[in-house]
């Protein structure tokens, strides 16, 4: 392993280190909001990337509004086989939203024991 033999100065280490700058983080406007966000990043104001919803707010909301939606000439059974992966993937992403509540809230009871 290649090591100096002598100490570097200060004038050489300046020079060195001249390129040493802080940028200016990119950021865009929400096409959701308009809330100044970073690039790359969820939107803390709506929840959403790319202007899908992303938070466990709004996928509740869009399981809803897929609910709504009239379904095409179909049988019995597949409209049946529709309505409970719809009531499957309703009731998993409520229990995400719970367990995200619960984990908060011991969050917040153990900052206030603090």
């Amino acid at each position: 392993m290649a090591v100096p033999k002598k100490r570097t100065g200060h004038s050489a280490q300046g020079h060195r280190r001249s390129n040493w700058k802080a940028t200016k983080p990119e950021t865009t406007k929400c096409p959701n909001c308009g809330e100044t966000v970073l690039t790359h990043t969820v939107c803390t104001a709506c929840g959403t990337y790319k202007g899908k919803p992303v938070s466990l707010k709004d996928r509740v909301e869009e399981v809803k509004a897929e609910e709504k939606k009239p379904a095409k000439k179909s049988t019995k059974k597949a409209a049946k086989a529709e309505e409970t992966k719809v009531e499957e993937v309703k009731a998993e992403v409520v229990e995400e939203v719970k367990e995200e509540t619960e984990a908060k809230a011991e969050e917040v009871s153990e900052n206030e024991e603090k």
